[in-house]
């Protein structure tokens, strides 16, 4: 081992604690999860003993979630249902065996800076791997030595880094010590030259799919957001692929998109309940307590909480289902190997830019026929479909900031200022609707209805609100200093 305490702010280097870990790896046959960067494990040793699924985020980093050892000590222990759901977006409908086991001896080594603290560990690893599952068991040795920080920064470990090749070590071959006991061949780059239209296109839907999938997990969970995160991915693919056609083959993205509609409202089920609650809530919080009038929250409460619980049935219900699976391995195989269509070999900077501008003469469209509206009806139909082109518009424009930079993103940021603006017109209207119906139900039930008619009196107040500053933003978004990109 190099001397770790030359390394600049290392103030000594604590005793070398020795432990033995055994590991044993659960996959498919086709090791689905290892592909995908999931680790799903049953370790016992050292001071984390237990399960691990270690699930990958879009920013890189990784999600972990422990479930205790067994209590059972059976020979063949099954991995725990609740890890299993937590991955279900990654295994889909397939199961999973034992694919290796790891024995490892460890000598962990602490870097101290002042006062104690602890910057790092430095762990140094005999490794025998054991591949399983087919008719011969392969056995691999290797030594690994890992640098993690815990409270120091990154100039340290660069530090280490370079003091580990002084040294003689080189870097390691494989991501992981599964991905080199099972020899894993990373997955070839996509079919498309960098810089061109196909690579950065290919990038964001990447980067949407494993937003998507890691969203999974915490819609499981029932984690804060988890749907309104998973929503949106699935709204930016389904955008994307509608924009920049030319670009992958209509053939395979058209039935994806429309994969993706279905999926898009299955998550709002319970998503518009959690939002109308949350919003209600506060306005009968903000109205003076005279005008309160019988048990208008418990009702609130009541018919909507169980209006989240039944959408939320329906999303777990459709989670499990082989229609949701299916898209999950259509997405998976279009990352794979990418539908490449004519314009994909086409420079991104020309490409982009002009699909952008493509959008946004479709949302002026849109914009003139609300304007032009003659009924209260045709007016907010016209104005939702001014809203969803706007939102098109903006992720268009997101994806081409790759290529165009701030100018791409200050109009994305205009086209967000028409959404929302929009957005909570839209609001209102559902939530007028479930006023409305909560409001006859109360006075069929002998209550007073006329908080919920005060209620409705403002929402309607709020759309009009709303209105006035989608026209202000309309003024703001349409200024030609925020199109000067498009060409």
């Amino acid at each position: 081992m190099p001397p770790f305490e030359r390394l600049r702010g290392v103030d000594r280097i604590g005793d070398a604690e020795v432990m033995s870990l055994a590991a044993t790896y659960f996959d498919t046959a086709e090791h689905r999860l290892a592909r995908q960067g999931v680790t799903l494990r049953r370790r016992s040793g050292g001071d984390d003993a237990g399960w691990h699924l270690k699930t990958p985020l879009p920013d890189g980093a990784r999600r972990e979630v422990h479930r205790p050892l067994d209590r059972s000590r059976r020979a063949d222990p099954k991995p725990p249902v609740a890890l299993l759901g937590l991955a279900k977006a990654y295994l889909r409908d397939s199961n999973v065996a034992p694919v290796a086991r790891l024995k490892t001896e460890r000598t962990r080594y602490r870097l101290f800076g002042p006062d104690d603290v602890v910057l790092a560990d430095v762990t140094d690893d005999r490794v025998t791997g054991q591949a399983l599952g087919g008719a011969e068991v392969t056995v691999t040795e290797w030594r690994e030595i890992e640098v993690e920080l815990v409270h120091g920064n990154r100039k340290l470990l660069a530090a280490a880094d370079r003091l580990l090749r002084e040294a003689g070590a080189l870097p390691a071959t494989a991501s992981s010590k599964l991905a080199r006991t099972l020899d894993l061949v990373p997955a070839a780059a996509p079919a498309a030259q960098p810089g061109s239209a196909g690579a950065t296109v290919l990038a964001y839907v990447q980067e949407q799919v494993a937003a998507l999938l890691a969203a999974d997990g915490a819609v499981r969970q029932d984690e804060p957001d988890s749907t309104h995160s998973m929503r949106v991915a699935t709204r930016r693919l389904r955008s994307v692929l509608a924009t920049y056609r030319p670009v992958l083959d209509r053939a395979v993205t058209d039935p994806i998109r429309s994969e993706l509609q279905w999926l898009g409202g299955v998550l709002g089920g319970a998503r518009d309940a959690e939002v109308t609650r949350a919003h209600l809530h506060e306005a009968v919080g903000d109205l003076p307590a005279e005008v309160v009038l019988g048990p208008v929250r418990r009702r609130l409460d009541g018919e909507l909480r169980s209006a989240y619980r039944q959408g939320r049935v329906r999303l777990l219900a459709e989670l499990e289902a082989e229609r949701y699976f299916r898209l999950l391995d259509v997405l998976t195989a279009v990352i794979a190997a990418p539908p490449l269509a004519g314009d994909a070999e086409g420079p991104a900077a020309e490409l982009l830019p002009r699909r952008v501008a493509r959008e946004w003469k479709r949302l002026r469209g849109h914009r003139d026929l609300a304007a032009a509206a003659t009924s209260p009806d045709q007016h907010a139909v016209a104005l939702h479909e001014v809203r969803k082109a706007a939102k098109r518009a903006r992720y268009a424009a997101e994806l081409a900031v790759a290529v165009a930079g701030p100018p791409a993103a200050r109009f994305a940021e205009q086209m967000k200022h028409l959404q929302t603006r929009l957005g909570t017109r839209q609001d209102t209207v559902v939530t007028r609707d479930v006023l409305r119906a909560m409001g006859a139900r109360a006075y069929l039930a002998g209550e007073n209805g006329f908080t919920f008619g005060l209620l409705h009196g403002l929402e309607h107040e709020r759309a009009e609100e709303a209105e006035r500053q989608y026209h202000d933003a309309w003024k703001r978004a349409a200024h030609k200093k925020y199109r000067r990109w498009l060409g």
